[in-house]
Order: C-alpha cells, then sequence, then structure tokens
C-alpha cells in the first residue's frame, strides 16, 4: 500500500519544535528570532504567502515582521528598506518575496541581503556554502523534502535520486542536498533525452518543473518515493477531468465549488498506485516550506547571538 507524505503534519511538527526552542531561549534571556518578509506590490498569492510566514512565526514565538511596499516603489527605496533590515537586530532573517515588479532586479536585491540574514538561501555565498557542505542556509522548499524524507523514513544513502527540474531555487539546491546525505544524484531538464527512461531509474524522483501532470506512470518505477514540489492552479475543466479520471474523485467538488483546484507537477491518480510513497498535492511539500523557513531562523538567530 502506498504511503502518503503528511506534509501539513509534519510541518505542524516542526513549528511545534521551533517554538519549544525559542520559548527555551527567551527563558535563559536571549532575544527572540526575528523574521522579516518584504513584499512589493499586490499580487494576492505573494500577499497570502506572507501573511501565512508572518502568522507561523507569531505562533512560534518569533518575531514577524511584514513590509509592505507599493508596486511602482522604485530602486532606491527597495533598497534603503533591504539596507534597514540589514542593521536592524531584531531581525535575524529577511526575505524578499519573489517575483518583484519587472522594474526592479531580483538579482540585485536578493544578494543585498546579508548573508547571515539570508534565511531563503538564495545568496550566493549560502549557496557556494551550500555546495562546498560548509554552514550556511540552504533553501527552504528542498530543505523540507530533505527533513520529510528523513522523517518518514526514507533512505536516503546510496539510493538513486532524480531531480525533474534545473532552477536556482528548488532543483539545483535540491541535488545539492541529496548528494550531501549519499544520494546519487541525476538532473533532468528539458534537454534530457528519454526522460521517462530515466526517472524509472529514480528510487526517489523529485518534480518540480511547474507543469501540471507532467510525470505520468510512465516516469515512475514501482515501489519508488515521489516527491511532488508542483503547485499548480488549474481552472481548465478538461486537465481535471484527465488528472482525476474518476468523477466521485472529490477534487471535482472542489473544482465545482471553487472553478479551480491545485494540483501537483505528478498525476497524482496515476502514480500513486505505483508508488511506495507519494507526497499530495495540497497537503504535501508547501506546508515545509513556511517550516523551514522558521528553522533557518531559529539557526541565524542562535549564530548572531553566539548560541549555536
Amino acid at each position: 500500500m502506498t504511503m502518503i507524505l503528511d506534509g501539513t503534519a509534519t510541518a505542524a511538527k516542526i513549528r511545534g519544535e521551533v517554538a519549544e526552542e525559542v520559548t527555551r531561549m527567551t527563558a535563559a534571556g536571549a532575544r527572540r528570532p526575528g523574521l522579516a518578509a518584504v513584499l512589493v506590490g499586490d499580487d494576492p498569492a505573494s500577499a497570502v504567502y506572507v501573511g501565512s510566514k508572518t502568522r507561523a512565526c507569531e505562533e512560534a514565538g518569533l518575531l514577524g515582521r511584514s513590509v509592505i511596499l507599493p508596486g511602482d516603489t522604485d530602486y532606491a527605496t527597495l533598497a534603503r528598506v533591504v539596507d534597514e533590515l540589514n542593521a536592524d537586530d531584531e531581525i535575524d532573517g529577511i526575505l524578499v518575496q519573489l517575483p518583484l515588479p519587472k522594474h526592479l532586479p531580483e538579482k540585485d536585491f536578493v544578494h543585498r541581503i546579508r548573508p547571515d540574514k539570508d534565511v531563503d538561501g538564495f545568496h550566493p555565498e549560502n549557496v557556494g556554502r551550500l555546495w562546498l557542505d560548509e554552514p550556511g542556509f540552504a533553501p527552504a522548499t528542498p530543505s523540507g523534502v530533505i527533513e520529510i524524507l528523513k522523517r518518514y523514513q526514507i533512505a536516503l544513502a546510496g539510493a538513486r535520486a532524480v531531480v525533474v527540474g534545473r532552477s536556482a531555487i528548488v532543483g539545483k539546491p535540491m541535488a545539492a542536498l541529496l548528494v550531501r546525505e549519499n544520494a546519487t544524484v541525476t538532473i533532468c531538464h528539458s534537454r534530457t533525452r528519454d526522460l521517462p527512461a530515466v526517472c524509472r531509474e529514480a528510487d526517489i524522483l523529485v518534480a518540480a518543473i511547474g507543469r501540471p501532470g507532467f510525470v505520468t506512470a510512465e516516469h515512475v518505477k514501482s515501489g519508488a518515493t515521489v516527491i511532488d514540489v508542483g503547485i499548480n492552479r488549474v481552472t481548465d475543466a478538461e486537465l481535471v477531468t484527465k488528472l482525476y479520471p474518476d468523477p466521485a474523485s472529490p477534487r471535482h467538488k472542489t473544482f465545482a465549488d471553487k472553478g479551480s483546484i491545485l494540483v501537483g507537477d505528478v498525476d497524482y491518480s496515476a502514480v500513486a498506485p505505483i508508488a511506495g510513497a507519494i507526497t499530495p498535492v495540497p497537503g504535501g511539500v508547501g506546508p515545509l516550506t513556511v517550516a523551514m523557513l522558521l528553522v533557518n531562523t531559529l539557526a541565524a538567530a542562535k549564530r548572531r547571538q553566539g548560541l549555536a
């Protein structure tokens, strides 16, 4: 029987562990960790995500601060905001919510964050530290994947892992973290030849390409662990029917009620019966991202206060 890797429950446990550690820190006289999220513009999805980060901070006892700026914010203003947060001793972690408006070059502001406050793990110094196995911060989403695999006791050392997608945010750091755990890793992308055959070699298959239902049964060998990083909002009724052919599926009711559903990069209905373990969407990797941001912020606070 396929094991469902419950990201919601795992994330709740991680947040609880962070809260316990924050309580111990503050009881011993240490300053509580602080996380600041900067949002430019009024993108609804980004606003929801930033709000969820702030709430998660508060629930875990961290200082959560949201800096909301209008969409026409100029370069100098955003640079000043980041610099002020860099200098703020109450703030241990800073993230600039992406995407930024087109007139603001994302790399400039990601690189402007101090590496010791870069809890997103996107600064070139932290990217280098990840590949060199040195202390630093790894991006939250791939870190969450490693965490859920470990907590469900999925063997990593010696496993053949295939990562579909080579983004700097997920695919590449995912590969680095898997290598760190002694897996043998292949990164696949749009130029990979015979992608299904390569994927079928995987004991652990990670899909992170942003294409709904792209990974099908032909990509998965029997008993493999399948990690679905994709979160895609689908409004096409034909695609919903294709991904969930059973008309009794609760996903059809959700679609009828809301006009859309969230689906992953994996065709869950086709792949779940083959896989040994799988993450659902929603409720899989998504909740782990915020939880691991809290973990990174806690680690940053400890380092900055000499407690690590």
